[in-house]
């Protein structure tokens, strides 16, 4: 257990970021899979909103949760498998 008062703060700030850092990793997750099953199911108009609504999600944490690089690269895949529906 921490002993200086900045060790017990850095504890806190630790925890909460760690909180934050998770729910957008989650929110990331959640919006990829929303538009992967509207791309299985079919629905155009459904993959092109949840699309919308994931890449926005994805560049949002990158640079925070994951590299840019790896945000542009799921941005990129993605919207690949909703312009082969067309």
């Amino acid at each position: 257990m921490a002993n200086h008062k900045s060790s017990k703060k850095r504890i806190v700030v630790t925890a909460k970021k760690n909180a934050v850092n998770n729910a957008r990793r989650s929110m990331v997750k959640t919006a990829t899979k929303k538009v992967l099953v509207a791309v299985e199911s079919g629905d155009q108009v459904a993959a092109a909103t949840a699309l919308r609504n994931a890449e926005g999600r994805i560049m949002k944490s990158a640079g925070k949760v994951m590299p840019k690089k790896r945000a542009a690269r799921k941005v990129s895949r993605l919207t690949k498998r909703v312009a082969k529906m067309a």
